[in-house]
């Protein structure tokens, strides 16, 4: 297996949603899509915990046929309908459009998945993130900060009861006003 990636939208003070999980505050144009889109073209597969699947898997599958979808929304519905999909959920009893269940632990769900793909997965949802980013399984880290404070919500860190070092690898100012901020494992 590549590496495993944690790439999200977050407010600046380091939030993914609002407490009633909106996510209607981040800014994504056509800019900061098709970076999006340019990292999942080169992903090997995608996790997901359940609400963020079913939040990508809500619109993304008829994404293309939007009228009112750019044309980087339509691309990145081209891109993430093929690409497999793992879901972690004790509560779901199916799921569709190119993805599995799995149960159990993600350590070993990790390590199967390693097998199977050569290349880079990336994990979606910070519930299902924290497990991962807890047990330093997350080798990269892409942090996309928008210049608003939500003051609460579903934080990006889990809480950790260990420094996490870090290695910053790059950074990049989007026209909307946010800003990529990449770390790797220090």
């Amino acid at each position: 297996m590549g590496r495993l990636i944690y790439a999200m939208n977050v407010s600046l003070d380091g939030f993914v949603e609002t407490p009633e999980h909106s996510l209607d505050w981040a800014t994504v144009d056509d800019e900061l899509h098709q970076w999006f889109n340019d990292q999942a073209r080169t992903l090997d597969a995608s996790l997901y915990g359940r609400r963020m699947y079913e939040l990508m898997a809500d619109y993304w599958p008829t994404g293309e046929d939007d009228p009112s979808a750019t044309d980087a929304m339509r691309e990145f519905a081209r891109i993430w309908v093929p690409l497999p999909k793992v879901v972690f959920s004790a509560s779901l009893d199916h799921v569709e459009h190119n993805a599995r269940l799995v149960r159990g632990d993600v350590g070993n769900v990790l390590e199967e998945l390693g097998e199977e793909f050569d290349g880079d997965i990336d994990v979606g949802g910070p519930n299902l993130a924290g497990q991962f980013v807890r047990r330093g399984l997350v080798d990269v880290y892409h942090l996309v900060v928008h210049p608003v404070v939500l003051g609460a919500g579903t934080p990006f860190w889990p809480p950790l009861n260990a420094r996490l070092p870090l290695r910053l690898t790059g950074t990049r100012t989007f026209a909307s006003g946010a800003v990529l901020t990449s770390f790797e494992r220090g």
